[in-house]
């Protein structure tokens, strides 16, 4: 097993890195990269958000992976790794969504009606995606979802409920998870569409989170889909989501915000004192910087895993669920061991004027409990890592 990049890789990472330097210096460059808040750029919209995805198109590092016939350059998926693992450590938006879940699925699956009418949209960055899955009761065990898809006419009635639908409030396209099939067992009777976003009958309700940003409750209320904008074959969409899932889990959790957090850990310790002795010399302390730098070095590890294993032309599944398990945990750790280190002072919002790093650690320590939610629960990781990974029994 190779973690070591290549000459053509490393090339491309300080190419990436050229142009995040050239973005940085544009006057909305505060609204397109957000380090202190990390997550902030891709769960929000603004114009400048929208300008940046749209230069990263016209640098062909949109759909890198995709096949040429769709525009792609056929790229190894490593490459869409390092350019997410550069827009994350200066806090830019990922590639996600469009590119890997609905476009790879659509590739995969879709009719040639849709990847016509949707891939070059995503590949330009001329449309935005929410993902309808979980619903009030269908979160963790999302097979249980009972959200309904009637055949009516020539198309499809929807009505029911999601929650938690992050982007669902400025998205073009809604890729919706509906039971089409009451009464085959839970995981064969679903399937998978593509709903307008301002389809009548479409309420959007906004949720608050802990962490300071917003998701969704989502309402449909009689709303008809032409059959055509079904993604797939019906009742198999089950399977498409638990492969766009891996994808999800792959990408959206990059090693780098773990680098750049510890970094500005070790730079505030390094150049504040406490009581006249310097935090570097305070044997605890010393001790807990000692393990989160192993366990960063654990976490860049099992990264390079789930490349190696996409790599060798296999689906991550268990290294993904590893990755995602561990480093959100670890991204909790550091914010809890900060918190510790600052004393009160690390309770002080962003809103004040003195507050450490501007006020980094008491916004991480809020939304980093997130983190262990998206893309799977950590307890849904467990169950597919202690099933898939260690053939263990489920269990009631």
């Amino acid at each position: 097993m190779d973690f070591d990049f290549s000459a053509d890789e490393k090339r491309f990472i300080e190419e990436v890195r050229a142009f995040l330097r050239e973005q940085a210096l544009l006057p909305d460059a505060a609204d397109v990269m957000a380090p202190n808040r990390d997550s902030d750029s891709m769960l929000s919209d603004t114009p400048a958000r929208r300008r940046f995805n749209r230069e990263m198109a016209k640098r062909g590092y949109l759909g890198m992976s995709w096949p040429k016939e769709y525009g792609g350059s056929e790229k190894s998926g490593i490459y869409e790794y390092l350019l997410n693992e550069e827009l994350a450590r200066v806090g830019a938006p990922l590639i996600g969504k469009g590119i890997g879940i609905v476009g790879k699925t659509l590739i995969r699956h879709g009719s040639d009606k849709l990847k016509t009418e949707f891939l070059p949209k995503i590949r330009n960055a001329e449309i935005e995606f929410a993902l309808g899955y979980s619903e009030p009761g269908a979160g963790s065990d999302l097979a249980s979802l009972k959200l309904k898809a009637e055949r009516s006419g020539e198309g499809w009635l929807f009505n029911g409920q999601k929650i938690w639908n992050t982007s669902a409030h400025f998205a073009d396209w809604y890729w919706l998870a509906a039971r089409t099939d009451p009464q085959a067992a839970k995981h064969k009777g679903i399937s998978l569409f593509l709903v307008p976003m301002h389809e009548k009958g479409i309420t959007v309700s906004a949720i608050h989170t802990l962490g300071e940003h917003r998701t969704n409750h989502v309402f449909l209320d009689n709303v008809w889909v032409h059959d055509d904008y079904r993604v797939g074959e019906l009742n198999k969409g089950w399977t498409y989501i638990s492969e766009a899932l891996d994808f999800e889990r792959f990408t959206i959790y990059p090693f780098s915000p773990l680098e750049a957090k510890l970094e500005q850990m070790w730079k505030h310790i390094k150049t504040t004192q406490r009581n006249g002795q310097r935090l570097t010399a305070v044997p605890e302390i010393r001790r807990q910087m000692a393990r989160l730098v192993a366990q960063v070095e654990t976490a860049k590890m099992l990264q390079r895993s789930v490349i190696f294993s996409a790599s060798q032309g296999g689906v991550p599944t268990v290294e993904a669920s590893m990755c995602k398990l561990y480093t959100t945990a670890l991204s909790q750790r550091l914010a809890n061991t900060m918190m510790d280190i600052l004393g009160a002072d690390g309770l002080l919002h962003k809103s004040w004027p003195d507050a450490p790093d501007a006020g980094k650690w008491e916004w991480l320590y809020r939304s980093s409990a997130l983190e262990t939610i998206g893309a799977g629960t950590s307890e849904i990781q467990k169950n597919i890592i202690a099933r898939r990974g260690l053939g263990l029994p489920l269990t009631n």
